[in-house]
């Protein structure tokens, strides 16, 4: 195992032990929204709430609660470390990119830049049935976002 592959598993075990972004408090603003994901192969499961400014353009708080494997528990973690500050069309390309690497077999290198500590996942691509784990809170955070935006208009 190479050093990179050394610390990105390092990462995920981390977030996996170490939660951030665990529980979900009271939504702040008119602009939030919740979102259900559950992975019928495996049993993970998640809730996230989204929170945007007044707006509706900015992520203001990413919470979620849920039950699941290391690696679901460890990318919603990630998200919610990465998503607070971010402008939504921001956060959507981030979705995009990291649906991509999951989806590629391995064949996507990372944008560290864009990804961050989410760029650890890359390896999980190359278990597709490890990949759905990995993108559960992903899709519910796109999905909360999206109504998010549209129930605080």
């Amino acid at each position: 195992m190479s050093d990179l592959d050394q610390l990105y598993q390092q990462i995920i075990l981390d977030h996996s032990r170490k939660r951030s972004g665990e529980g979900l408090p009271a939504s702040q603003t008119g602009y939030s929204a919740e979102n259900h994901q559950y992975n019928p192969t495996c049993g993970d499961e998640i809730n996230v709430r989204i929170s945007l400014d007044e707006r509706g353009r900015r992520i203001e708080a990413l919470s979620w609660e849920g039950d699941g494997c290391s690696i679901s528990m460890a990318a919603a973690s990630v998200l919610s470390e990465m998503a607070p500050g971010m402008t939504t069309d921001e956060f959507y390309r981030m979705v995009d990119e990291f649906r991509e690497m999951l989806r590629s077999r391995g064949r996507v290198e990372p944008d560290e830049e864009t990804l961050g500590d989410a760029a650890a996942f890359a390896g999980v691509s190359k278990f597709v049935a490890r990949v759905k784990c990995a993108m559960l809170s992903w899709v519910a955070a796109e999905e909360a976002a999206k109504e998010a935006g549209v129930s605080g208009a």
